[in-house]
């Protein structure tokens, strides 16, 4: 038996439903060989209050028996030391056990008194016993108690003085076992005493060993992360190798039009037959690849290469926005089509629409991707706002995991982004979130606007030699947009990931640009459209792909393209948000390597905002063109800059940004 001990932060529970992905994960490398899918088993200690009081737990459950995150059965072991912190269990829950909530799946819950450990035994393999034979949760409510409060340092006395008067006149579980032993003639009080001894001098020496421990090579990339490294932790080292991500045209055209196919008896819908016959347009052509079209040719491309695919989250296999058409259903029977799936037998593809999760189902593909380096992962998140409910997931393990415990992940974080005027709830995935939790080179943050950029992105995560998750603001509109698309040889010969993207129309000589435009993701299709409009060829507008890590020398060929122009950072995003704040300081910086200290960084976007985004389309529409003016048509010393001056409204003592 091979014991996994899962990396387990402060957070209450968090990590449940990433034992739950890592042993998924597992069973699948297992089931692929011809293995049982029960050989590999889940066992997760809870403390009592945590149990009742945490929601990951009922969503762990919730997720127990869907076909998609089954890992057939966990054991849940409840240490229930009667007590949460310092509150007592009439306080911390409403109902009459701790192990009440995992009623909602009717698994089995045996009480089983703790200073009785051959009843903990007998339960114990009851449990295993029932979950190898039924392939269900099963709970164990061990009833004990905290002989030194929370920890030893503590007072318990504080708070719960008559209980602990109680513990300090009660004996010890081993006291009360051994005096049945003795009882029993099982054993004489000199064999116990020989035990103890052996068992703590075994706990002396293991303790002494650990103060030398050092981890090495072997204990990062072995087994399945076998062949992968750790890159530099310095982001301005050469900023994350790139990797070939080219396939030859004609493959991606016979993988393309593979990935439209469908059987002839099948019903397809009339609108999916549309999209369809357009994609195969786009292979046999070779001109307007959509973004749905190259995410079928990235994971096809990856299929085909051995390398399996996972997609999980809400409405992923339509696709929220009636997009990727992943999953096909028969008009008449509702048989279930996955063209990617005939791909080829080299590796598999899965999509899953998850549960309406995100904490338990983004912790859950975490945990997947971080036991299975050789599967693309993918957890997408319905709108990018709503990656808020797994905030834990995100702060306490995909951003932090690889410092802190050095276990890497090359989970990818699909985050619908873009100011659509849909209001507050549906606009804003929080990029600047991640772009503060950036550091050590931890992980990739893009905001790509081109098909093939996409492309290249998500076949770069699996074709480099080492893991780091990916967090993509993806679109929404711009599925959709006409002027959205990429030619087949952006994907093919001499085209890999672009971290910045320069100027594509013609325009004045670089020297006689009078004005740099900075921009990450949608906001420049906007810009773009405005400029065109009105035929300016003197302001040069140039991407931002790729924001963490920094693409530093690939922007200083830009300062240096164009030497005259001033430089505005134009971003849809209110000030306070986005990466304006990220941004800002870093673009200086390199101006200063530059030598060029004089030249000044401007601002064109939405004021500092309490929420992120308006809730009248009208307001959202004026407040773009007010955008568009002050970045094409505004004299720059005269564009509103946040954080410029604060001044005091006298008779209310509030501050007012200006």
């Amino acid at each position: 038996m091979h014991l996994s001990l899962a990396a387990n932060p402060s957070h209450l529970e968090a990590v449940n439903t990433v034992v739950q992905g890592k042993v998924r994960a597992k069973q699948d490398r297992r089931t692929q060989k011809g293995e049982p899918r029960n050989s590999v088993l889940g066992v997760l200690i809870h403390g009592d209050a945590a149990f009742a009081g945490q929601g990951i737990v009922p969503e762990g459950l919730m997720m127990s028996e869907l076909k998609g995150y089954a890992v057939g059965g966990t054991i849940h072991l409840i240490i229930n030391n009667q007590i949460g912190f310092t509150t007592h269990p009439h306080y911390s829950r409403s109902s009459p056990y701790c192990s009440d909530v995992a009623k909602m799946i009717q698994c089995p819950i045996f009480h089983v008194n703790g200073d009785n450990p051959e009843a903990v035994a007998f339960v114990s393999r009851l449990a295993a016993e029932f979950r190898q034979t039924f392939g269900k949760d099963i709970v164990i409510d061990l009833f004990c108690y905290r002989r030194f409060g929370h920890n030893e340092g503590d007072e318990p006395r504080f708070t719960q003085p008559l209980m602990y008067k109680a513990i300090n006149n009660h004996p010890t579980t081993y006291q009360l076992h051994a005096q049945n032993l003795i009882q029993e003639d099982l054993l004489t009080d000199e064999e116990i005493r020989s035990i103890r001894q052996e068992i703590e001098n075994a706990f002396e020496s293991e303790f002494d060993m650990a103060e030398n421990y050092r981890p090495n090579d072997a204990d990062w990339f072995k087994d399945q992360w076998k062949g992968l490294i750790a890159p530099s932790m310095d982001s301005r080292s050469e900023e994350l190798k790139d990797a070939d991500t080219i396939v030859d045209k004609d493959t991606l055209i016979r993988l393309g039009l593979k990935a439209t196919e469908y059987p002839e008896d099948f019903h397809i819908n009339p609108k999916v037959k549309r999209v369809v016959e357009a994609r195969r347009k786009m292979m046999e052509t070779g001109e307007g690849i959509d973004w749905a079209m190259a995410e079928v040719l990235a994971f096809a491309s990856l299929l085909d290469e051995g390398i399996g695919v996972r997609l999980s989250g809400e409405d992923s296999g339509r696709g929220t926005f009636s997009h990727r058409h992943a999953v096909m259903i028969d008009q008449q029977t509702e048989k279930v089509h996955v063209p990617l799936r005939n791909i080829t037998d080299k590796a598999i593809f899965e999509v899953w629409d998850s549960p309406l999760s995100e904490y338990g189902v983004l912790g859950f593909e975490y945990g997947y991707a971080a036991s299975e380096p050789w599967k693309l992962v993918i957890w997408e998140a319905q709108f990018g706002d709503f990656a808020n409910g797994a905030q834990i997931i995100i702060d306490q393990f995909i951003s932090s995991s690889e410092t802190k415990w050095l276990r890497m992940s090359g989970l990818v974080m699909l985050l619908p982004h873009g100011y659509e005027g849909q209001g507050p709830e549906h606009s804003s995935a929080r990029l600047e979130r991640y772009l503060q939790l950036s550091a050590e080179n931890n992980w990739q943050v893009i905001n790509p606007t081109t098909p093939a950029n996409y492309y290249h992105a998500l076949r770069r995560q699996m074709k480099r030699n080492f893991r780091k998750p990916l967090i993509v603001m993806a679109p929404k509109s711009p599925l959709r947009n006409k002027m959205v698309v990429s030619n087949l040889e952006e994907f093919t010969e001499g085209s890999i990931f672009r971290r910045v993207l320069d100027e594509t129309d013609s325009l004045v000589a670089g020297d006689q640009v009078r004005r740099l435009i900075l921009c990450s993701g949608k906001v420049y299709w906007d810009l773009l459209e405005e400029r065109r409009k009105h035929n300016i060829d003197d302001i040069a507008i140039v991407r931002i792909e790729q924001l963490y890590p920094f693409p530093w020398s690939r922007l200083a060929s830009q300062f240096t393209k164009y030497k005259n122009a001033e430089i505005l950072y134009v971003q849809e995003e209110p000030a306070n948000g986005g990466a304006w704040t990220y941004i800002y300081h870093r673009l200086r910086n390199l101006l200063e390597d530059m030598g060029e200290n004089d030249r000044r960084i401007y601002y064109a976007g939405r004021p500092n905002m309490a929420s992120p985004a308006v809730g009248l389309l009208k307001t959202h529409n004026n407040e773009l063109e007010k955008i568009l003016k002050w970045a094409l048509h505004t004299d720059i010393e005269t564009i509103p800059q946040p954080f410029r001056r604060i001044r005091q409204w006298a008779r209310s003592n509030q501050f007012v940004e200006e």
